[in-house]
């Protein structure tokens, strides 16, 4: 299947080719024709799968299907994303597929002057990509109306729930009553909030299930270094930083308060690099993604708030080193590499105490990571063992019944 088969309008198709663009991915196959019928869809969509053209294409094309009338005024297609970094990342690509038409786009999002956002509450604006968030206080102070929303775009679910986002998505969902449409994507429909809240804004969906083909998997390499303490993933961090084909990397943390100690750490070892975490001001994240981005700096140490939305197509390498919190969440951060055709490596760094989450990667991804070893920087320990879950309250019960039962015996005896 090629672009033109989707039915899509000619500037689109320029505005793809100049993307380069060749074919569409799985997600947008599947997902664009029953967009264009009006349906809703509930899609299920891993990081770097093409997911964020999989809902722009469509919009686009509604937009060009039916024109705005004179009268309206408004935003008419609304996309709602988790985090700053992946709406500006949202918002690049939709600039890029409205290159060619006289649509006009927005993004609102926090750390953002309130001003530099008057202009859309005052005009027109077809496309607007925004954090619910920042959003939710205009439309609290009367300055956003969301009555002439046609299309509701909700990237990343999953994430936006997991952030704590649940309510104010139901509630801006519920201010774009009039609304025809709305798009679910989501990394994982596995869980039962996502499968709950789906339930609370989507009409009757075409539920779409992409999952990568081998080719996608096999682009990322990924394997594990066990590490007896902080102090050998430190060593093995370094050993990776220092080859040659490392030459763009992103290191993992779970906490802030681990970037500002990795970071110092790297900083004093030699290793430029540049980092990200929350509640940093818009202008200094900026710099971060600029440095990284332009090359200036080739490590990026961040917390899982660039898991998501860090669009950057020559990442080499993702090395976790913490391990994330699900599994989900690892798929995430192992997608910045292996981008834009590209094969990328994935490098984990396992305490003993990282085992248990390791096992559930490993079944989410549907196959046992590699266990590789740095010549010299070998774990003095053994691989530990997952702890057995303790049996319930019930089994447990039964079980001291069974005991009595036969402690009974034994004294009639």
């Amino acid at each position: 299947m090629n672009f033109a088969e989707l039915e899509l309008d000619q500037v689109i198709l320029e505005a793809v080719d100049a993307l380069g663009y060749e074919k569409p991915t799985v997600i947008q196959s599947l997902a664009i024709p029953p967009a264009l019928e009006g349906k809703d869809i509930l899609a299920s969509a891993a990081t770097g799968t093409g997911k964020t053209a999989a809902f722009v294409l469509p919009a686009v094309q509604h937009l060009l299907d039916f024109p705005r009338h004179k009268a309206s005024n408004g935003v008419r297609i609304l996309v709602l994303s988790p985090t700053r970094e992946l709406a500006e990342q949202t918002y690049k690509v939709v600039k890029k597929i409205a290159e060619f038409t006289e649509l006009s786009t927005a993004i609102i999002t926090g750390g953002i002057n309130y001003g530099k956002h008057k202009e859309i509450s005052n005009g027109s604006v077809d496309i607007l990509v925004a954090t619910p968030g920042r959003l939710l206080e205009y439309i609290d102070n009367e300055t956003f109306d969301c009555r002439d929303i046609e299309w509701l775009v909700l990237d990343e679910a999953d994430r936006m729930l997991d952030m704590g986002f649940g309510a104010m998505m139901e509630r801006i969902s519920d201010e774009a009553f009039n609304r025809k449409q709305t798009l679910l994507f989501s990394a994982t429909l596995a869980s039962a909030g996502v499968t709950r809240f789906a339930r609370t804004v989507l009409k009757d969906p075409v539920e779409l299930n992409a999952q990568s083909p081998r080719r996608e998997k096999a682009k990322i390499h990924q394997w594990i270094h066990l590490a007896d303490d902080k102090s050998h993933k430190m060593s093995l961090l370094m050993h990776w930083l220092n080859q040659d084909d490392v030459t763009k990397t992103v290191v993992f943390v779970k906490t802030r308060e681990r970037v500002n100690e990795l970071s110092g750490q790297l900083t004093s070892l030699g290793i430029e690099c540049c980092w990200l975490q929350g509640e940093m001001p818009q202008d200094k994240r900026q710099k971060a993604i600029k440095a990284f981005i332009s090359g200036y700096k080739k490590v990026l140490v961040a917390t899982d708030v660039a898991a998501r939305g860090l669009d950057v197509a020559d990442v080499s390498h993702v090395i976790n080193f913490d391990m994330p919190r699900t599994a989900d969440v690892y798929l995430h951060r192992i997608g910045r590499t292996g981008r834009a055709g590209k094969k990328g490596t994935a490098i984990s760094l396992v305490e003993a105490h990282d085992m248990l989450v390791t096992a559930k990667i490993e079944r989410f991804v549907g196959e046992k990571l590699p266990r590789r070893v740095v010549e010299g920087l070998a774990p003095k320990n053994k691989e530990a063992k997952i702890p057995l879950k303790k049996p319930k309250n019930k089994t447990r019960k039964l079980v001291r019944k069974k005991q009595q039962v036969k402690r009974q015996k034994k004294l009639k005896k």
